[in-house]
């Protein structure tokens, strides 16, 4: 049993495991990713993000909350994609936070059929993702596409 040699979070880690990232004070490390508009794909970003969050010290915990909101991220920027064929992955790995922003270009099925309730911007995997993360900007416009931002502070 391993598991005894790694901690993850502000704790020591085990040799040749993820050590955080050297030198975080001075500027943000960024970490971009584009992935195809579909969602088999879901599961690459989310093991993207994560390797982020744990370079990063996130706990356990809050890696599993950021991971579930990038999936549910996704999963919305996929059904409103409209004529998107990519998402774009940005995410910034600062001293005291995390941030990762979701964006789709072109028109948006939310903006071609605004009678459907599933695209509301208060659906439900848009609130779960207010709920997991400390902050959260969602955008849809029709001919930018969508653009969601969410944000995890480091809690000392």
């Amino acid at each position: 049993d391993f598991r005894h040699l790694r901690c993850r979070g502000r704790c020591h880690e085990g040799r040749s495991v993820s050590q955080p990232l050297p030198d975080l004070e001075s500027s943000a490390q960024i970490i971009e990713l584009r992935i195809p508009c579909k969602a088999e794909w879901s599961a690459v970003a989310r093991l993207a993000v994560s390797a982020v969050a744990s370079r990063s010290g996130f706990t356990i915990e809050e890696i599993e909350d950021v991971k579930l909101a990038v999936a549910e991220g996704i999963t919305n920027a996929i059904q409103n994609a409209g004529s998107a064929s990519q998402i774009d992955i940005v995410c910034e790995s600062e001293p005291t936070q995390l941030r990762v922003r979701l964006t789709t270009s072109g028109t948006t099925r939310a903006e071609i059929k605004p009678e459907r309730e599933e695209f509301s911007i208060d659906g439900l995997g848009i609130f779960l993702v207010r709920s997991l993360m400390d902050e959260v900007e969602y955008d849809v416009h029709a001919e930018r596409g969508t653009n969601l931002v969410m944000v995890k502070r480091l809690q000392h």
